[in-house]
């Protein structure tokens, strides 16, 4: 029997409700602060990904799924390197959303010179080869956003705010969320502060993992996301971002906890957050449910040099991204429904095959009128539709016999109250629809 991959679900019933709702929420919130939609390719150039995310990451040296075709394939195999591959040929599934969009604006000039910034979301499936495990699955699912050409301190403080206030909708109580910031500083003041990490690392190298000396010559921030636990004690001595900014950059964190605290958004200023992916710069957010045990539900920041990177112009940008599945754990922890109710549906049912043509054009005036509709295509006994119309949820029955033919009448059948008349065939959807509310 053919069985899904490790690390996937199916969405489908109550869940994919779930995942169309935080949809329509982030469509409608999103909307408000003028966003529009996008879908970029679940694949791109490999150099998409390395370009933003950076080589030195663990998503890219570890985690990145990459698609080759068969053809392409089995040249590899007998060559045993990648070497004569051209760009456009080394390919992989996106394992995040915001270098894809960021490439899309670039080729598509979506900020041109002197041009009002770019501002889209995007809701999609995400691809990491990790061990799949509670909450970390290979194909999992994030609504997010981008905001491209704004420079603003204004600009991170509203996506924080609009992030606090999709999860406040989404049924989170906001007693239970903390929200964490940093500031990583730009291209002016961290690499003297990348360097003084570095010798950091190297001065305590007898006490540090062999991922963290690695990361001290390629990306030495990265060990202050180290998962092991004598790693996370050296470090937390070491020295932290928030004293070594530039003036610019203290200004705009400044700038950026005023306007949350006017917004009245509480926040924890933890010094250690960097985040995973090495194309952030300045403001830096996470947001954890405590008590829910699943990680982050949700984070981002500013990316000041990625659109030079993916061979832009300098142009500034800030984004954010929310897990699906996560959210789902963390909701589920509090005992929030995540699924909604049933959509129901009306039900028309026949006492014999000699109705069936008028099931046919009950079915097509209902749907026209917008009412969603179900009826019997097996040819069951009238008390195996009322079942079936049962485990459908139908909240009204429409009922056709030869009686009811004859007189060009339906009967409405309530099945919460079972009350039950006749209507005029020719007024059926109206009534329905005047029943349904």
């Amino acid at each position: 029997m053919a069985q899904r991959i490790q690390g996937t679900e199916d969405l489908f019933g109550g869940y994919m409700r779930a995942w169309q709702h935080m949809q329509d929420v982030a469509r409608e919130l999103l909307g408000t602060y003028g966003f529009d939609m996008i879908e970029t390719p679940a694949i791109e150039q490999v150099d998409t990904f390395v370009h933003g995310i950076g080589a030195s990451t663990d998503v890219v040296r570890k985690e990145m799924f990459r698609v080759f075709s068969g053809a392409l394939m089995e040249r590899l195999l007998e060559s045993g390197s990648e070497g004569g591959l051209k760009a456009k040929q080394r390919m992989a599934m996106r394992p995040e959303g915001t270098a894809g969009v960021v490439r899309a604006a670039v080729e598509n000039n979506f900020v041109p010179q002197g041009g009002a910034p770019a501002k889209l979301w995007y809701a999609g499936a995400m691809f990491r080869g990790e061990r799949p495990q509670k909450g970390r699955l290979r194909q999992f699912h994030q609504v997010g956003v981008e905001w491209l050409g704004a420079s603003d301190p204004a600009a991170d403080a509203e996506s924080i705010i609009m992030l606090m206030e999709f999860y406040k909708r989404l049924g989170f109580p906001a007693e239970r969320l903390q929200l964490r910031i940093n500031s990583m500083g730009d291209a002016e003041c961290r690499p003297a502060y990348r360097a003084s990490v570095r010798q950091f690392i190297l001065d305590h190298a007898d006490e540090m993992c062999e991922d963290c000396l690695e990361r001290a010559e390629i990306n030495p921030l990265r060990a202050f996301d180290c998962k092991n636990d004598r790693c996370r004690e050296v470090m937390a001595t070491a020295p932290l971002a928030k004293d070594n900014l530039c003036d610019g950059c203290a200004i705009h964190y400044a700038k950026v906890k005023q306007y949350l605290d006017e917004a009245g958004v509480t926040y924890v200023e933890d010094p250690t957050l960097v985040r995973g992916l090495d194309y952030y710069t300045r403001t830096v957010f996470e947001v954890e449910c405590e008590g829910s045990r699943v990680g982050a539900i949700g984070g981002g920041g500013r990316y000041d040099g990625l659109m030079e990177l993916e061979g832009g112009k300098p142009t500034p940008g800030i984004g954010f991204a929310v897990g699906f599945e996560r959210m789902c754990l963390a909701l589920r922890s509090l005992g929030v429904d995540v699924e909604g109710e049933d959509p129901g549906c009306v039900y028309v049912a026949c006492t014999s095959a000699a109705e069936r043509d008028a099931v046919f054009s009950a079915t097509l005036a209902l749907r026209g009128a917008g009412v969603r509709t179900e009826a019997d295509y097996q040819g069951r006994s009238l008390k195996s539709q009322f079942k079936q119309a049962d485990k459908l949820g139908a909240r009204l029955c429409v009922v056709l016999g030869s009686d009811e033919i004859a007189a060009g009448v339906a009967t409405l059948r309530d099945m919460r109250t079972h009350e039950q008349g006749r209507v005029p065939m020719g007024e059926l959807a109206a009534r329905v629809v005047e029943k349904l509310g």
